[in-house]
């Protein structure tokens, strides 16, 4: 208890010691230290650069990283596509690893390897990454070794290539859809007139197809030398100088060719004249407008070049505001808007503003956007929209400081990358808090409006127009352009209008509740309360992040219980009440009102539970508390506006879901699998039609106010002293009704219609398609018996993680054939249920081309039948048994995962009032999982849990063939299943965040 207590004054000390910090007197020409903080930094003699820095977070772990200063932008016209594919094969074979034995060492210490997790190409940069354990002293040096190998030792033979071209095609095959489509369009628009047009990292289809082995070989030795890489290491090392050493010993003996080219520069021209776009893309996922302004990238070199900085962010800030106030009235111009910087290459950057908005609605938001940074060039931000600015930025800023000991190791190693590649200034997080301190108040409202003069559409602008079908034309862009110069020309603009807020959340102080029964499990380190009102509240302190206080509250009875009547009506009850105000204030007026206030709160109705969940800094907990009441004690109505747009925005996402050729796929996988119920049936416009807002509204209110139902957690850098009056006042003071509102028994949850298949099903989706793209999508049907249930849970997870790595070697790396693989097990939707078995299935989900796709299904199958008959081998479990060990390990230093155990103990079939016992059995369940695993228990768990012989389903999804090649097809035998279906279902409101494939190409 005595260290515990330490730790939480410490905590507490620190966040004072952010408040106490006093101003530097600084000069703005003062120059900024360009040796990166905090870390031992040199180069070798060779030239090798390298970062090592002792970093605590998480423990016995090192995030290293291979970064070199050379990327796609580099190739020649014959070698589009080699940096990238270079940087696959680096991972295929090296001088001492062969046959994808690098990806077996790390999967066998528990560093799992997967697309996106390991290595990326840019433009002008490919950087390696591990996290690996380094409880066991060989491991931190065979993991540099590794390292020492992509630097200089990959083998590039033309069988290797051969291996991994199905690969790399299948990673562009991927990128070819309706996204893919639209950024690299904007991309070449973008950058036209400059060689980073040509170059996007994934290369051409035909290069990938053709290239030879030996174009590799003269692109790796003549880009690959040691002054043009780094090695960084961050970890939880007991000091730099052994790390060092290791470095010395895999690199130190390495050298260059003399004369090595020096790496080129490519500039990006400006323009004065705006550039147009009108992108027509049938599968758009929505309409939407960019706009881009491209300008050199800010030196960080002096205190001045941080002060712009700061002006910049506050500009963007306070911009991004006022886009969400105008999205919120009637009527909006758009659904979304967001304003972001961008760096886009060497030396560029561009600020961008995206908006989403309804179908023909492009024009009135592109003028909307313009207009707004027009006013802000008449007008400027008022003081009070630049105090709230202010006070975000600085919130943000206290945050970082505060958890400026904790920070992830990944988190490190990424800026000292950055550091190598782009010259980005590490000054420390001490520094940079004490530098905003500093700064912001001085930053005056007029300043900050200055920077729009940045953002005139003769400042290298380009403008994007995205619509599924032509609404406008290229000429009516200008038009809007015109249009709003002539308008800030004769200021004939008007100033901002800004709403008032209220300072409080909370109107009128509840009457506190009291505690009727705490209770103390030690096993968990928790404290459980039982509130006079009926709720239940758990909290576990820890100090795994200072700034970190993480909340959920559940109830039993969701979704299920309704008629088909009443479902869609409630189904869209949290979409109007979330957009009326579910805490008692519009959602336009509370963002002012939390402003500088790090807390977040939302709500799911699902399934079977209700929930509300939450995040804050401990500063600020009895703001996410308050939130909490107010949900509570709120009763949403409709408004009739508010609807109307809410509405207009779900109709839109059903358009943009149809028009996705993914969707029709997935539909049937759906129904397929679970059956023709109305709960697994996608959203139509008919639907939305029905919605009655009244009785959506109150559903909603129904499902947060009895707190007698609802069980609550609270886990993070909690002060029990302070907290205790926070919770008795806000938990303990919502009133409870005189009468029991959705009060249902964990035992008698209405379970949803699954008709789980009992048959094989195999079948082909053909969808109408801009690019060829195939989808696979195996379904395996489980059930476990009452009363093996904990432990066949931990089995069923093990099992999927088996096939996974199992199907992803026999596809990708025996056969070459496939990017990625995903494995996933679902259980009845986590019904919380005692009185039944557990149903449920796991399915196998990857990507191909479609002329193999069935090849690869019956491979796949194949492989899972042999694991049936012949059992996985030795190494199969021990890696299974190192991953899941490693990310328990990591886990455990986690809020989150806390979070998410202690739930499931109270939301587990076997808990029966007592958390403490329920988590005990959940953990020995784990233990007595672990300790059986062999050979031959998952072969046994793998013939007893998945009958895949008699039961299972494929659905493929493929390109439709024209009437031509569908009547070859069928004379060839080759078309299955039944005819293509017009496109329904499923894609988000969110659209265009764009990457520009510079962090997309990854092995």
């Amino acid at each position: 208890m005595g260290s515990l207590l330490t730790g939480r004054s410490s905590s507490l000390a620190k966040m004072q010691s952010f408040r106490s910090l006093k101003p530097l007197n600084v000069s703005l020409n003062q120059v900024l230290d360009q040796r990166p903080f905090g870390v031992d930094y040199g180069r070798l003699d060779n030239g090798l650069s390298y970062y090592v820095r002792c970093n605590p977070k998480p423990k016995m772990r090192a995030a290293l990283a291979l970064a070199v200063k050379v990327g796609s932008v580099v190739e020649e016209e014959n070698e589009r596509g080699v940096a990238h594919i270079v940087e696959h094969l680096a991972f295929s074979a090296t001088k001492k690893y062969t046959n994808h034995n690098i990806v077996k060492f790390l999967e066998s210490i528990g560093a799992e390897f997967g697309p996106c997790n390991n290595a990326l190409t840019s433009f002008d940069e490919t950087v390696y990454e591990l996290l690996v354990p380094i409880d066991k002293p060989e491991l931190l040096s065979e993991a540099i070794l590794v390292l020492a190998e992509f630097c200089s030792e990959i083998r590039l033979s033309k069988d290797d290539l051969e291996k991994e071209r199905g690969a790399v095609m299948e990673e562009y095959r991927g990128n070819r859809n309706a996204s893919g489509r639209i950024e690299d369009a904007h991309w070449a628009l973008m950058m036209e007139g400059s060689k980073y047009a040509e170059r996007l990292p994934i290369g051409l289809e035909k290069v990938i197809q053709t290239v030879s082995s030996e174009t590799l070989k003269q692109f790796y030795e003549k880009w690959y030398h040691l002054q043009n890489m780094a090695v960084i290491a961050v970890g939880d090392f007991p000091e730099t100088t052994g790390v060092v050493e290791l470095i010395r010993t895999h690199f130190g003996h390495k050298t260059s060719k003399p004369d090595l080219p020096p790496i080129p520069h490519f500039p990006v021209p400006s323009h004065e004249e705006p550039r147009y776009s009108y992108f027509v893309e049938p599968e758009a996922a929505g309409s939407s407008v960019i706009i881009s302004y491209k300008m050199q990238a800010s030196q960080l070199k002096t205190i001045k070049d941080y002060r712009d900085k700061l002006v910049e962010s506050m500009f963007k800030t306070a911009l991004n505001q006022r886009f969400f106030k105008i999205s919120k009235r009637e009527d909006p111009p758009y659904f979304s808007c967001s304003a972001y910087t961008y760096d886009l290459v060497r030396q560029s950057k561009a600020y961008m503003m995206t908006s989403y908005c309804k179908e023909k609605g492009t024009l009135e938001a592109l003028e909307s956007m313009l207009l707004e940074v027009a006013r802000v060039r008449l007008h400027g931000f008022s003081e009070r929209e630049i105090s709230v600015v202010r006070a975000l930025l600085l919130s943000n800023i206290e945050s970082a400081y505060l958890e400026r000991d904790q920070m992830e190791s990944t988190s490190l190693r990424n800026e000292y990358v950055q550091h190598f590649i782009h010259g980005f200034p590490v000054i420390g997080i001490e520094c940079e808090a004490q530098l905003q301190k500093t700064i912001l108040p001085c930053i005056s409202a007029s300043e900050v409006s200055k920077y729009a003069e940045k953002l005139l559409t003769s400042c290298s602008c380009v403008i994007k127009i995205v619509e599924s079908q032509a609404s406008a034309k290229i000429n009516d862009l200008k038009n809007v352009v015109l249009k709003i110069n002539k308008l800030e020309k004769e200021r004939s603009i008007t100033p901002w209008d800004d709403e008032d807020a209220p300072e409080e959340i909370v109107n009128s102080k509840p009457n506190a509740g009291n505690i009727v029964r705490q209770l103390e499990y030690s096993n968990i380190g928790a404290t459980e309360l039982i509130l006079s009102n009926g709720m239940r509240v758990c909290y576990k302190c820890t100090d795994f992040s200072d700034d970190e206080v993480l909340f959920s509250g559940f109830s039993y009875g969701g979704l299920s219980e309704l008629p088909e009547e009443k479902y869609f009506s409630s189904l869209m009850g949290s979409e109007i009440a979330e957009e009326v105000g579910m805490f008692g204030h519009r959602p336009s007026v509370l963002m002012d009102m939390l402003a500088g206030k790090r807390v977040d709160v939302g709500v799911e109705v699902g399934k079977y539970v209700r929930s509300f969940y939450g995040n804050c800094s401990p500063l600020y907990l009895e703001t996410g508390l308050q939130l909490v009441y107010q949900l509570f004690t709120t009763d949403v109505t409709p408004i009739e506006e508010v609807v109307k747009r809410v509405m207009q925005v779900e109709k839109e996402m059903i358009l943009a879901r149809e028009r996705d050729p993914f969707t029709a796929f997935a539909n049937r996988v759906t129904e397929i699998n679970y059956g023709k119920s109305y709960f697994f049936k996608p959203l139509r416009i008919s639907n939305v039609k029905e919605v009655d807002p009244l009785k959506a509204c109150e559903y909603f209110n129904s499902c947060f106010k009895d707190p007698s139902t609802f069980t609550v957690v609270i886990v993070g850098n909690i002060d029990a002293s302070v907290a205790l009056p926070l919770i008795l006042e806000y938990l303990g003071g919502i009133p409870k009704p005189s009468e029991p509102i959705l009060h249902f028994n964990s035992d008698y949850i209405k379970e949803l219609p699954f008709t789980y298949p009992t048959t094989i099903t195999r079948e082909v989706v053909h969808s109408p398609m801009v690019d060829a793209q195939c989808r696979v999508h195996i379904c395996i049907p489980v059930e476990l018996k009452k009363g093996t249930m904990v432990e066949e849970i931990k089995y069923v997870g093990f099992l999927s993680k088996l096939l996974e790595n199992k199907i992803l070697e026999l596809l990708r790396f025996k056969h070459g054939q496939i990017y990625g693989a995903s494995v996933y097990d679902f259980l009845d939707g986590y019904l919380p249920c005692i009185t039944t078995d557990v149903r449920g299935d796991i399915s196998i989900n990857f990507s191909c081309d479609p002329k193999i796709s069935s090849k690869l299904v019956d491979l796949a199958l194949d492989e899972i039948l042999r694991l049936q008959e012949e059992g996985p081998s030795n190494q199969d479990v021990l890696t299974m048994m190192e991953i899941e060990q490693r990310a328990h390990e990591n886990g455990l230093q986690e809020n989150g995962y806390w979070l998410h155990m202690i739930l499931g103990s109270y939301q587990s079939r076997i808990y029966s009032g007592d958390v403490g016992d329920s988590f005990k059995i959940l953990h020995e369940g784990r233990l007595n999982v672990r300790e059986s695993l062999t050979p031959l228990t998952m072969q046994l768990a793998l013939q007893r849990i998945v009958p895949f012989k008699n039961q299972h389903t494929v659905v493929i999804q493929k390109p439709q063939l024209s009437w031509s090649k569908w009547l070859t097809s069928f004379s060839q035998g080759t078309l299955i299943g039944r005819d293509a279906k017009i496109l329904a279902g499923i894609a988000g409101l969110s659209i265009l965040a764009l990457s520009f494939r510079r962090f997309s190409k990854t092995t």
